[in-house]
Order: C-alpha cells, then sequence, then structure tokens
C-alpha cells in the first residue's frame, strides 16, 4: 500500500485505514513480545495482567476495524481522529505501567502524530499532538515505578533502550520520506501529464474552431458557386461541351464541399502560433473589407467611436474567424449589417447588428455555448466557433434583440496591450 494515499489526504479511503490497521498489529506484536520477554531475559516484572488487558483491547478494536474494511466500510476524518487518539491512550497506559516517561520507549507517542499529519486536516491534527503532549506530561508525575535496585544496571537499561528507540525512529522516518518523496514524484509526474494534455487539449480546440470556421465560411461561396453553375447546366442555349465542363464544375463543387465538410475533424496536429498584437482599428477596418468583398451585395457599415488609433489588443485566427462569423451570420438573418465598435476602461467591444426577426430565445440564452442544427444556407455552429473564439481570450460573447439581433463582442483589459 502506497503512502502517496495517506499524503493526498483522504483518511475516508480505504487504503489509508488499511495501512493504519497494518502499523496497529505489528505495534501489538512488539507490545506483547515485549511484555512477555522482559520480566524473564532483564528480571524486571511488569504487571502482566493490566498490560495485557490493554493490549487485548487494542486488538478487538482493531479487529472491528479490520473486519468493517473487509466489508468495504469508510472511515471519515472524525472516525480516524478518534482512532489515533485511542492509540495514544492505550500506549500512554502502559507506560504508565512500565515506568512512566522514564521508558526509553515513550517516543512510541510520535508515529500518531505523523500519521495524523500526512492524513487529517490541520484542527484534528493539532488535537492529537495536544493528546499527546498532555500524556507525555502526565507521565512524568504519574505511574508506576520499574523496581530496578541497581542504578547502574538502570541507566544501561535506559541507554539501550534509548538506542532502541532512535534506531526504530530513525528506520520510520526513512521509510517515510523514502516514500514520501517517491510519492511526490509520481505526482508531479501525473500533474505533468495533466498539464501537457490540458496544452494538447487547447492546441486541438483551436485547430478544430480554426477548420470548422474556414469550413463554415467557404460553404457561402461554394454554395454561390454551386447555384450558377447549376443554371448554367440548364441553360438550353449552352453548347452541350459547355454543359458537360460545367456538369464537371458542379461535382469538383460538391468535392469542395464533401473536403471542408471534413476538415474540422482532419485538422492537422502542428501548433497554432498565430496569436499577435494589431492595432483595434486597422484590424477591425481590414477583416470588415475582407468580408465584404466576399459579400458584396450585402448592405453593411462599419463605424468606430472612442478607438484609439493607438489601441492594440492580442488576436489569433480563431478570434477573426469567429468576427467573420458573426457578420455572416447578420447578413443571413437580414438585409443590412452595422458594425460598431467601442473602447470603455481600455476593454474593446464590437457589436454586430442586423435588422432580421432576431434571435429566438433558446438561442439568446445559449448564447453560441452550444451548436444548433443545421438551417439553410449554414452548419449551425456560427455561434458556437464564435463563442469560442472569444472565450479562449478571456472575452464574453452576448446575444440580445433590439429591432433586429445584436451580437456583443468585449475582449477584456487582459487581452488588451
Amino acid at each position: 500500500m502506497s503512502l502517496s494515499m495517506i499524503a493526498a489526504g483522504h483518511p475516508d479511503s480505504p487504503p489509508v485505514i488499511h495501512r493504519l490497521v497494518a502499523l496497529r498489529w505489528g505495534l501489538l506484536a512488539g507490545e506483547l513480545a515485549a511484555i512477555a520477554a522482559v520480566p524473564p531475559l532483564l528480571g524486571i516484572p511488569l504487571p502482566t495482567g493490566p498490560m495485557l488487558v490493554v493490549v487485548a483491547l487494542q486488538a478487538f478494536a482493531n479487529g472491528l476495524a479490520a473486519r468493517r474494511l473487509a466489508r468495504g466500510g469508510r472511515f471519515d476524518d472524525a472516525e480516524l481522529t478518534v482512532q489515533l487518539a485511542t492509540d495514544i491512550i492505550a500506549l500512554a497506559v502502559l507506560m504508565f505501567f512500565s515506568g512512566g516517561a522514564a521508558n526509553p520507549l515513550i517516543s512510541l507517542l510520535l508515529p500518531p502524530i505523523a500519521v495524523a499529519a500526512l492524513a487529517l486536516p490541520a484542527r484534528p491534527v493539532m488535537l492529537v499532538a495536544a493528546l499527546a503532549v498532555a500524556a507525555y506530561s502526565l507521565l512524568n508525575v504519574l505511574y508506576l515505578p520499574l523496581p530496578i535496585a541497581d542504578a547502574e544496571r538502570a541507566a544501561r537499561l535506559h541507554l539501550a533502550g534509548m538506542w532502541f528507540t532512535f534506531v526504530l525512529s530513525a528506520a520510520m522516518l526513512a521509510w517515510f520520506v523514502v516514500r514520501m518523496k517517491a510519492s511526490i514524484r509520481e505526482r508531479d509526474a501525473e500533474l505533468a501529464a495533466v498539464r501537457e494534455k490540458a496544452l494538447r487539449d487547447e492546441r486541438v480546440l483551436a485547430l478544430g474552431a480554426l477548420a470548422a470556421g474556414a469550413a463554415h465560411e467557404l460553404s457561402t461561396p461554394l454554395a454561390t458557386m454551386a447555384v450558377i453553375a447549376g443554371e448554367l447546366e440548364r441553360d438550353a442555349t449552352l453548347p452541350a461541351s459547355a454543359r458537360e465542363d460545367i456538369s464537371i464544375l458542379n461535382r469538383q463543387v460538391a468535392a469542395c464541399k464533401q473536403i471542408i465538410s471534413g476538415l474540422a475533424e482532419r485538422a492537422g496536429a502542428e501548433r497554432l502560433d498565430s496569436a499577435t498584437a494589431v492595432q483595434a482599428e486597422r484590424w477591425l477596418a481590414d477583416v470588415f473589407g475582407r468580408w465584404r468583398e466576399l459579400r458584396p451585395r450585402v448592405d453593411a457599415e462599419l463605424q468606430l467611436h472612442d478607438v484609439s488609433p493607438r489601441l492594440t489588443f492580442v488576436v489569433d485566427a480563431t478570434i477573426e474567424q469567429g468576427l467573420l462569423n458573426l457578420f455572416n451570420n447578420a447578413a443571413n438573418a437580414g438585409t443590412a449589417v452595422r458594425v460598431t465598435a467601442s473602447c470603455d476602461a481600455a476593454d474593446l467591444t464590437i457589436e454586430v447588428r442586423d435588422n432580421g426577426p432576431g434571435f429566438p430565445p433558446q438561442v439568446i440564452e445559449q448564447a453560441g455555448r452550444a451548436p444548433f442544427p443545421v438551417h439553410l444556407g449554414g452548419s449551425g455552429i456560427g455561434l458556437l466557433l464564435a463563442h469560442a473564439a472569444v472565450a479562449r481570450l478571456g472575452g464574453e460573447l452576448s446575444l440580445h434583440n433590439d429591432n433586429g439581433g445584436v451580437a456583443r463582442m468585449r475582449l477584456p483589459a487582459a487581452a488588451t496591450t
């Protein structure tokens, strides 16, 4: 059983109690051996009857804990605290019958404190430590002295006991430290793996959003090409050879649609390092101008309010794609698109308005946090991509209706330089 479970601070998990029960069985075996061996080997009489009663009570309590574990029982902080307190009291009673604080094995009161420090919160640890200190203090004045007449022999036995206690404490300390270091190394490796996975997931999300956004945007010009090619193919005035070429063109357009529909799923694994600091006014004008080239027939206008030419903020391809999605959604919803940008306390806010019927209530409620069913002329993921792009930079995307649909994109001060 690994010490990492104790170090992790989960006393209600079976491995922690399993280890404590095993340690207690070892302690009980040592106590029985000492009670049985000290009188004949060292010639020191002990009140074996009362001491065996204490050991028997310890064994009974430990047996109940082991039986509960075998049945799948769990232990919380309070129960573990009671068990450790019981161990300290039992050891203190045994020390009372064997010389009190003068017993060189008095340091055995420390292991329960170490276990509590590894497995319990601060308050129970302080309680266990206070109980151990109180027991040690009382044993200085309340104890049954060992009947050793020879003072020199008593000193030698005390030194031997201190040596034994030192060896035992050194072994336990080395074991605890070694296991703790192993546990920390394992935890650090797991944390590194989690961090790596988080970075990999973020990279995949960015690539997926970019690829899906590209597919979403390309669907509009491809749909236009398909409509025009279809009309030309049905034009009876064209020669048969031209209609055959147009038929090939139609098939190629259909193939392009199939390719871009799976682009997000087949996105490569290269890192997307396109984040750069740009001038807000120039960047917005550039993105809006390129969008106008794709949708020249849309009545659209860009207005900048209090946007300083010196204002810059960090963008990447995904935030640009998200903004283009908002433009296209507005153009598809109505006949006029009005884009306004303003700066308030270093936050850049971009509003995209249309004169359409507005957003349905369920769309406003979700605000792009989930994709919507495929609709005519779109794949239903435009708002989702825009929301993902803004959220990656710590921004916010909100939707509401005001004589049409209004999508508001806000880039916070943390994304502004």
